[in-house]
């Protein structure tokens, strides 16, 4: 809980979010498509093999896309028996490791700090997140911010 927020229900410091994720070719390749990202590296099987990671690699903005909608899913879900709304204020990711299709992967985000805003009515989150093989180094790393309100009305 957190006694010094006036509605300590709608996000709790230290809160987890964890989610299990695989990529398919496809999925690797149809997302590259659909946000207009023709780098070869994504679709192309025959020029990933010849360059530096030897086979297709998700995309950054894949992971991160992903890895958005894990904290933006969980804090749009009911806390304390009322509605929550999110706005994701500010993410930044560092692409450490690639993404290769068909591993399982593991999305964790917890909440660091908490903070509560007047003008904004509602809590500021602050979070951390990886995203990656489970046991190994991870291939991403997230830090955000959300606003987490009640919704109006």
């Amino acid at each position: 809980m957190n006694p010094a927020l006036p509605d300590p229900s709608l996000i709790v410091l230290g809160e987890r979010l964890e989610r299990h994720v695989r990529f398919s070719r496809d999925d690797i390749a149809d997302f590259a498509r659909l946000t207009g990202d023709d780098n070869p590296l994504h679709l192309d099987e025959q020029v990933a093999q010849r360059a530096r990671y030897g086979e297709i690699i998700a995309s950054g903005q894949q992971t991160a896309a992903v890895m958005l909608g894990l904290v933006s899913s969980h804090f749009s879900q009911p806390a304390g028996g009322a509605g929550r709304q999110v706005i994701c204020l500010n993410f930044n990711f560092a692409f450490k490791r690639p993404v290769f299709a068909d591993q399982d992967l593991l999305l964790h985000w917890h909440v660091t700090a908490i903070e509560w805003s007047e003008r904004l009515g509602g809590a500021i989150g602050h979070l951390d997140g990886t995203l990656g093989v489970k046991g190994s180094a991870p291939c991403v790393i997230g830090r955000g911010t959300v606003l987490v309100q009640r919704p109006a009305g």
